[in-house]
């Protein structure tokens, strides 16, 4: 999975001590979307015209454990009722900083159904 320029420009802003918006409970949000449009370090959002959705976190989410971070959320049932192709990290319910995008068949949700959804993203050096 990509991380993309504009994250890659908040981590420079928060390591100066600048104003950014932080992932946290109040902000994080899960995004999925039904476009299979190749991941590019440029983007800022989720590629589908229409079908795609943010959702924020569940209780205790975003966690984090050494370098890995975790994202949670739940789609309910009459939420993001098509096929799951990419999904993102963002700082807000719109608009925002998109943390990273990845293209990923995840099957197709029904309005029969609610998914939850989990994010474990690590962050390595070197």
């Amino acid at each position: 999975m990509g991380m993309t320029e504009a994250f890659r420009d908040h981590l420079a802003k928060a390591a100066l001590g600048e104003a950014v918006t932080d992932y946290d409970s109040a902000n994080a949000r899960l995004g999925v979307g039904d476009s299979n449009t190749a991941f590019s370090a440029g983007q800022t959002d989720l590629q589908a015209a229409t079908n795609k959705l943010r959702r924020p976190m569940e209780a205790t989410y975003p966690q984090r454990s050494g370098n890995i971070m975790t994202f949670r959320s739940l789609f309910g049932t009459g939420e993001a009722n098509f096929a799951w192709q990419e999904w993102a990290v963002f700082n807000a319910a719109a608009a925002g900083t998109m943390m990273c995008r990845k293209v990923e068949s995840l099957g197709t949700k029904t309005s029969a159904q609610s998914w939850q959804f989990t994010a474990t993203i690590t962050i390595n050096a070197g």
